[in-house]
């Protein structure tokens, strides 16, 4: 999966090791990075690698492996510092994602598909194809689940399509409680978040309504007083798009070794062409993130100077 997995990342990687594991193969599942702590309590997660803290151990497991799947990903320098070990592996590398121009050469089998909803989806679909619907079970579902809810912002972005929500009432036939999903995602996070974001929007929240944008910036130093963790400023970007107007949503989070962006649009404002022109990203045409190495000043600065050439698309 990509560095900092999502729900999606996160859901997709071990609904497939469930599967699998299902079928009597040796499967593991290895992150890039480390993930958030709303994601812990997904079935297999404490199974899951984190490559930056095992890198003996996960550099083993990719030379001995005959097979590997790169999940909600399609660019290889989207898994960091694994990036160059996954490139020099021998192993089969199968493609299984949804985000716009992939990097087709580097995988042996696959597909980018921009029109499912998440990276589950796709993976249930694999699932339902290969004539194995009845092996799913309540942590494959769980798992899906997580990812599906979470990519398409919990059933109401365009993505949330007829077929997404056909399976969705088949993994309900599972048993599964998705009451209890939701809270493990967004009802189960500590005091400091919620009144770091009230910190955001009072005080680092700029609405720039010429260009029916608004725009919020983080610095390494609010981090550290609200003693942020990874996965806490997760969806609030998001916020920015409730104002009425709004057309285009930015959040720069001053990173050590970078500054993080992360675009939101709605309607045909693209965001994902937005990031790849300016600041060395991608994503979806109304999610996307980014990145800069000028200081967080800096990348404020040239963001603004940037909006200037698209004022006529967001009026």
């Amino acid at each position: 999966m990509h560095q900092k997995p999502d729900g999606d990342a996160m859901g997709s990687a071990l609904g497939l090791y469930h599967f699998l594991k299902g079928l009597n193969h040796d499967v593991t599942v290895i992150s890039p990075t480390n993930w958030a702590d709303f994601l812990q309590w997904m079935p297999g997660t404490r199974q899951v690698i984190n490559f930056e803290m095992n890198k003996e151990k996960s550099l083993k497991i990719l030379g001995e492996a005959q097979v590997i799947f790169c999940l909600d990903f399609n660019i290889f320098h989207r898994t960091k510092h694994l990036a160059i070990h996954l490139a020099n592996a021998a192993a089969v590398k199968i493609l299984i994602d949804h985000h716009q121009q992939p990097d087709a050469d580097s995988f042996t089998y696959g597909i980018s598909d921009t029109g499912k909803s998440s990276t589950c989806e796709m993976i249930y679909d694999f699932i339902v194809a290969s004539g194995h619907d009845n092996s799913i079970n309540t942590d494959i579902a769980t798992c899906l689940y997580t990812g599906v809810m979470t990519d398409t912002g919990s059933f109401r972005f365009p993505s949330t399509t007829a077929s997404v929500h056909r399976m969705i009432a088949r993994l309900k036939e599972t048993g599964f409680e998705h009451d209890q999903v939701h809270n493990h995602i967004y009802d189960n996070f500590l005091e400091n978040r919620l009144r770091f974001i009230g910190f955001a929007l009072t005080s680092r929240m700029e609405v720039l309504y010429e260009y029916n944008t608004a725009l919020m910036y983080i610095t390494k130093q609010d981090l550290q007083k609200y003693e942020i963790k990874t996965g806490d400023t997760e969806g609030l970007v998001n916020y920015l798009l409730t104002i009425q107007g709004i057309k285009f949503g930015a959040i720069v989070i001053d990173r050590d070794e970078e500054r993080k962006w992360s675009f939101r649009s709605k309607g045909s404002f693209d965001v994902n062409q937005f990031a790849r022109m300016h600041f060395e990203g991608g994503g979806h045409a109304n999610a996307s993130g980014g990145r800069s190495s000028h200081s967080i000043d800096q990348t404020v600065r040239d963001f603004k100077e940037v909006l200037k050439q698209y004022k006529n698309q967001l009026q």
